[in-house]
């Protein structure tokens, strides 16, 4: 979804169409989208607790529910069968057209999904994304060291968040080591959903076209990475632009999503420092730290958009054929059917089921790969600066409004 819409409203924007205007929307349309900080605006709660699965106001004649209860949530992720993810869809619901698709697997259904799946998934399981561990740690020890350099203080966001992603999906990718520095550029024009006068409204067109020629390079000549494992062991099964789509849905899902966990979980480090000291003593908490903030932050807020195939009652609705569903996966990890005192952060809870990657046969392929380097990241931040601390007044800190995938701008830190 955060590809469909980037790309509708850089299109609508070309067309004249000031963003700012989306505020004129019904507020219901853009709440699942909202928040207070951390948190989902307080009317996602009461949606949820109300009425799990509700109509949304939306404009241009569109029938758009939206699924905000956690069993709701898992019994339209779940269901590939009823809810169609297919890209062709979109066509004549929105400005989008035949030759806008992105590829990949968010925007796919079975077969064609299950083909493309089988290619990716052998590069992500564990054994393999072992060989990645010894560079992830050198990269976040790179960016410590570059902050630890720095005079005065030093944005998070753009000294550690974004460079360790974005230099591990190089690293996955096989993405030559010359080409490093595009490639980030790349991925960083495209960070924000609404990006402003400031985005490049040609970002994913551009990383795609520059993805082609690396999948060009690795058919001549493959390397160890997953393009090049992909080329050697299937090349013939796959084309060009899909091998490209494919790799553009790695960086697209790998490097906003971590980039927005790794800044985001470091303010909560930041104002929780009994949870700042477990860290930093103990490695045995890491791993339920990070679950806890995999589901309390849920910085994809909404699924890609489902369409379902036929009639079918979900909590008590009906939902039509043809019609949208939206999956609120911040709302749903917070329902209180759950547990309690879900609405906190609780660094010592135990790790419980939730939704931050997804669910069924469209969940998050690199859902592994993010753990890791969450896992890597926050130790090593909190034992190389002990005296971490913010720059600036919680309240200054600058947030994405109305984003798929949340984050905040800049967060101004002090090292020591």
């Amino acid at each position: 979804m955060s590809w469909f819409a980037r790309r509708y409203f850089a299109r609508v924007q070309k067309k004249g169409l000031d963003l700012s205007k989306m505020s004129l929307l019904p507020d219901d349309v853009l709440m699942p989208l909202r928040r207070n900080g951390l948190d989902p605006v307080a009317e996602l709660g009461r949606k949820r607790s109300e009425e799990p699965v509700s109509k949304l106001p939306v404009p241009f004649g569109l029938n758009v529910w939206l699924v905000s209860g956690y069993e709701e949530a898992k019994a339209v992720l779940g269901d590939a069968k009823t809810f169609s993810n297919d890209f062709t869809n979109l066509i004549g619901k929105t400005s989008a057209k035949a030759d806008d698709n992105p590829g990949g697997l968010g925007f796919a259904d079975p077969p064609v999904h299950t083909r493309l799946r089988r290619l990716l998934t052998p590069e992500f399981t564990m054994r393999r994304l072992a060989r990645l561990k010894p560079g992830i740690e050198r990269i976040v020890k790179e960016r410590l060291d570059a902050m630890d350099r720095a005079e005065g203080p030093v944005d998070l966001v753009e000294e550690f968040a974004l460079p360790i992603p974005s230099l591990v999906i190089c690293e996955l990718l096989g993405v030559p080591y010359e080409d490093r520095d595009e490639f980030q550029h790349l991925a960083v024009q495209r960070f924000d959903l609404f990006g402003g006068a400031g985005a490049s409204l040609g970002a994913i067109s551009e990383s795609l076209q520059y993805l082609l020629g690396v999948v060009r390079k690795e058919r001549e000549n493959p390397g160890d990475g997953l393009l090049g494992m992909i080329i050697r062991e299937h090349g013939d099964e796959i084309e060009d632009r899909e091998l490209a789509g494919l790799a553009d849905g790695v960086l697209t899902g790998g490097f906003e999503t971590t980039a927005s966990m790794l800044s985001l979980g470091a303010l909560v480090l930041l104002r929780d420092q009994e949870a700042f000291k477990r860290i930093h003593d103990d490695d045995e908490v890491v791993h339920g730290f990070v679950e806890e903030l995999l589901r309390y932050l849920t910085v994809v807020q909404v699924a890609f958009p489902r369409f379902a195939r036929e009639d079918i009652e979900i909590g008590g609705k009906t939902i039509e054929k043809g019609d949208m569903v939206v999956v609120s996966l911040s709302g749903a990890n917070r329902d209180e059917r759950l547990g309690t005192g879900l609405e906190i952060f609780d660094g010592t809870r135990p790790p419980m089921s939730h939704l931050a990657f997804g669910h069924g046969v469209h969940r998050c392929v690199g859902a592994e790969l993010a753990r890791m380097e969450l896992r890597a990241a926050y130790p090593a931040l909190v034992r190389r600066f002990p005296k971490l601390r913010l720059a600036v007044p919680v309240e200054e800190l600058e947030f994405r409004k109305t984003s798929i995938v949340y984050g905040v701008e800049k967060l101004p830190v002090l090292v020591d």
